[in-house]
């Protein structure tokens, strides 16, 4: 772990911080069925879950949806559009009956030829119902380039990472604005949230009164990838981000973030590393299957943690 001055580890975070200890792993037993899993959305009432599941090297990605009734959470089931494209990052509408996700897929539907990643979208009449097939946001959101991480706010304003090849800088946090019923050019949220370095995947708050996101090898993190966190001003710039602390962050890569704020929990996605991976003893072949399908093994993760923002 890198060294990080004590006064910013004490003094800089403007948010209830709590024990390293109090992150904890979510749905462990289903999780552990996938070598990797990453991107989470879930529902206010904490009942209904979609994430991304993905091979051993990344190369397949699928969204899968799991539900939560009396009796426990029940099995995954991949999402009846998904499973053939590279399909990742869902973010679920406030009302549960949209949800957006990135993909590789084709624009014609009737084609296999995959292309760059766009922000898609589809819709159910009810929480019941079956999902739409899937819609391309368009234009002036997707471009040739790559979108990523959609996250939609209460006045409708979209933000998504985005890699512009035409700057310095590599993936950047940008915004588009909802006004008079369409979407503006997207532009980027400026210096203090983006930089020359890797900024992606910020979850926004409902009122945009804050967001986190992740910021790649900064000089106060961590190690690889840490959450950072930004609050608005009144006059709708960005304060200078700043690293989330250990409470949150590993020396591993600490990404994809979501917020409930209806309970006060932020998930996260982590390639953590939290058991021991120097065996005190010689391990039986039941043993070393255990060691190596342990949630905390360094495979891609879902966590959560205690999370109340304050203001800055």
């Amino acid at each position: 772990m890198k060294f990080i001055n004590l006064f910013f580890l004490c003094c800089s975070l403007s948010f209830s911080q709590t024990n390293p200890k109090t992150v904890e792993p979510f749905l462990d037993p289903i999780l552990k069925q996938f070598p990797n899993v990453r991107d989470i959305a879930i529902n206010s009432s904490e009942n209904e879950v979609f994430f991304s599941v993905q091979s051993t090297m990344g190369e397949i990605s699928a969204l899968v949806t799991a539900r939560k009734t009396s009796t426990g959470w029940e099995n995954p089931e991949v999402l009846s559009f998904s499973g053939q494209f590279f399909d990742i990052e869902p973010f679920l509408s406030e009302d549960a009956l949209t949800l957006y996700f990135v993909s590789n897929r084709p624009l014609d539907s009737g084609s296999t030829e995959t292309k760059d990643f766009d922000i898609w979208y589809v819709s159910r009449n009810s929480i019941e119902g079956k999902w739409s097939e899937p819609q391309n946001i368009g234009a002036p959101i997707n471009t040739e380039m790559d979108e990523f991480y959609p996250v939609i706010t209460a006045s409708k304003n979209l933000y998504f990472t985005l890699d512009d090849k035409a700057f310095k800088q590599r993936d950047d946090i940008y915004v588009s604005e909802f006004k008079n019923g369409t979407y503006t050019t997207p532009r980027s949220l400026g210096g203090k949230i983006n930089s020359e370095g890797y900024e992606f995947n910020a979850y926004v708050s409902p009122d945009e009164s804050f967001l986190i996101y992740t910021c790649y090898n900064r000089p106060d993190g961590f190690g690889s990838g840490d959450l950072y966190i930004s609050y608005k001003e009144e006059d709708g710039s960005w304060t200078e981000s700043k690293n989330m602390g250990n409470a949150v962050n590993s020396d591993k890569m600490d990404y994809c973030p979501f917020v409930n704020l209806k309970t006060n929990t932020l998930y996260f996605t982590s390639k953590r590393i939290t058991e021991k991976q120097s065996p005190d003893k010689k391990l039986n072949i039941e043993e070393l299957k255990t060691l190596f399908n342990s949630f905390g093994n360094g495979s891609s993760r879902l966590y959560k943690t205690h999370f109340k923002p304050d203001q800055p």
